[in-house]
């Protein structure tokens, strides 16, 4: 799978394909990087089945060394997760609320509200903060 070109409403990103694998590893996070430069944009919108399995459980380590290279690069990340496609880890639901405060990343249940966290971002430079992605079941974190 490609990240595809995408403009709405004149605001553009990347995205990737729903319901397909693209990352398998922390490093396929390059991929990424490169879609978003190819293509002269600062966004990406991804899906959970997009993103490695172990994204959404915080003590992996790997939605941290993910989104450190993101905002190294000063690229956003839309994530679109609806309820009960994952389970979220109880210290991802806080990171999550962390970037309320901050513009690089948000989870979203639908697309639509991914769309618009991104437009906002791009006309405005801060986007209004994320809604609680509620819906998803909190896991035993890893020792």
């Amino acid at each position: 799978m490609e990240l595809t070109l995408v403009d709405e409403g004149g605001v553009q990103f990347v995205e990737g394909a729903p319901g397909q694998a693209f990352m398998s590893s922390v490093r396929d996070v390059d991929r990424v990087i490169e879609a978003c430069f190819s293509d002269r944009v600062g966004c990406a919108l991804l899906y959970a089945a997009n993103l490695t399995p172990a994204f959404f459980d915080l003590s992996s380590g790997e939605a941290g060394a993910m989104l450190q290279k993101l905002i190294n690069y000063e690229i956003r990340l839309a994530v679109v997760c609806p309820p009960g496609a994952v389970d979220f880890s109880s210290r991802f639901g806080e990171v999550v609320a962390e970037e309320r405060r901050g513009r690089h990343f948000g989870v979203f249940e639908a697309r639509e509200a991914a769309v618009e966290w991104i437009r906002l971002g791009a006309s405005t430079g801060d986007p209004t903060p994320i809604d609680d992605p509620g819906g998803h079941t909190p896991v035993e974190e890893k020792p």
